[in-house]
């Protein structure tokens, strides 16, 4: 039954979004409900196992490698299912009370999501890197259709311009992988990596493009442009899922890369410190962006952009402190900046608007929604006692220990420029009108405890992590393959 787990963890939800489809509307969102936390137990279930018994590999049709399709959890993907079961969760029971249940895009949301969930989970556990690209392309066919459910010309621009800049970095990578099964003749991670020592300047090309094509799907500054505007009109729930989870997977992928059969071109120094550059550019540049906007939806957005760049930090430093450091921030990122999309979003919810300007005497109002704000916020600054903190401070000790002190100027300066664009947004819900008739007016609808309650419990998850680090590390466990 263990070795059944991984399988179990893409397919359910895959299975759930064809049953909501061919069910037609008939089903309402409790039925949809009920079939995501379905879902989530063979998810919770494998996190258990990998903690007790280490890494759990399935070959699909009992085909070894290299014919086979090999499916492998570990401490890292077990993780990432483990954020996307929670995340996911609590993202659903907030769109139960967001979207109505007779509408188009209610349905669309309950089919598109649990696909979604489905190849994602299929893509963290992925041990092949065509089936890599395969399960890539499944989360983006999913994403860009809930981007649309907005309805918006804003969200129509977004959706393609995303769709067009994903189709070039899908084209970038598997151009990459086409190289590697060139060179090898396998497509397998753990083998390719075994044959790939040495393989001079076809393995660097290869790895140029697979890394390229990854930064654009993740968005790492220079290659943005799609993710501010496809998160910032997109429904406050699909949100959530593009900021805490999507984009989350393209870094994930690199990651697994980077520590296995790409692991001699990008630990090259040159290759380490130009991610890391990347990095550095995309804190300050997103932090500074988000400084500017004029609307709550876009500071998140932007946040976003900043925040992934600590992830690129890990290649010039490349010991187990940065290691832990880097992925315990992206988990304390996803909670936490999936409680301000949904916060942000029944901000503008119940006002209408989410002009930081016309904010003001808000907060008295909305102390909930700006309560949780600002709770989430702590994460995302970094400030004790939060995840946000914890990740920050394995980073610190690592940039210090490796003599790059300047890299810890810059997360430094991260976290203040993101208390910055925080306290911005929590200065103008909480400042005082001149005179009554400058006051905040009434609310235009008020949000009921599905979407009150979910936000505030992710918000609360992301200081509940700076109190969770032995745990979630012990099932990190140690770099994979030679990273270390």
């Amino acid at each position: 039954m263990t070795e059944m787990l991984p399988v179990l963890a893409v397919f359910l939800p895959l299975l759930a979004g064809v049953i909501l489809f061919l069910s037609g509307p008939g089903p309402g969102g409790l039925w949809a409900l009920g079939g995501i936390v379905l879902s989530a137990a063979p998810s919770l279930l494998l996190v258990r196992q990998v903690a007790v018994m280490g890494t759990i590999e399935h070959l699909m049709g009992g085909w070894s490698v290299p014919l086979g399709i090999r499916l492998m959890a570990d401490g890292l993907s077990a993780l990432m299912i483990l954020l996307t079961a929670v995340v996911g969760v609590l993202v659903s029971i907030h769109a139960l009370g967001l979207f109505d249940r007779r509408d188009a895009a209610s349905r669309q949301f309950w089919v598109l999501w649990p696909l979604l969930w489905g190849a994602l989970n299929a893509l963290f556990l992925s041990a092949d890197l065509f089936n890599a690209y395969v399960t890539l392309e499944l989360v983006t066919l999913a994403a860009i259709p809930l981007v649309l459910l907005a309805g918006s010309a804003r969200a129509v621009s977004a959706a393609l311009r995303y769709l067009i800049l994903a189709l070039f970095g899908s084209m970038l990578y598997l151009a990459g992988v086409a190289l590697i099964y060139g060179l090898t003749g396998v497509l397998d991670m753990q083998l390719a990596g075994e044959r790939l020592a040495g393989g001079g300047w076809v393995v660097n090309l290869a790895a140029a493009l697979m890394v390229t094509g990854l930064l654009v799907k993740a968005a790492i500054v220079p290659f943005h442009l799609w993710l501010p505007d496809a998160h910032g009109s997109a429904p406050a729930p699909v949100s959530a899922l593009l900021s805490a989870l999507v984009v989350k997977a393209a870094v994930y992928l690199l990651l697994r890369l980077w520590s296995g059969p790409l692991l001699e071109p990008l630990s090259q120094p040159s290759v380490a410190w130009l991610l890391a550059g990347l990095g550095v550019a995309a804190i300050l540049y997103g932090s500074v962006q988000a400084l500017r906007q004029p609307r709550l939806k876009l500071v998140v957005a932007y946040s976003t952009v900043a925040q992934l760049g600590y992830m690129l930090l890990l290649f010039p430093m490349a010991g187990l402190l940065a290691w832990q450091g880097v992925i315990y921030h992206g988990v304390a990122h996803g909670v936490a900046k999936a409680a301000l999309f949904l916060a942000a979003g029944n901000i503008l919810y119940q006002i209408g608007h989410d002009r930081i300007v016309d904010l003001r005497g808000s907060g008295t109002v909305l102390a909930v929604s700006f309560g949780t704000f600002a709770i989430a916020g702590i994460s995302i600054m970094g400030l004790p006692p939060s995840g946000g903190f914890l990740g920050k401070w394995l980073l610190l000790q690592a940039t210090l220990g490796a003599g790059a002190w300047w890299l810890a100027l810059v997360i430094l300066a991260g976290g203040l420029l993101a208390a910055g664009y925080v306290f911005r947004v929590l200065r103008a819900a909480f400042q005082l009108p001149d005179s009554d008739a400058e006051g905040m007016e009434p609310p235009v609808r008020h949000i009921g405890p599905l979407m009150r309650w979910p936000a505030l419990v992710l918000a609360l998850l992301g200081i509940a992590l700076g109190f969770a680090g032995e745990p979630l590390l012990a099932l990190l466990g140690d770099m994979p393959g030679g990273a270390g």
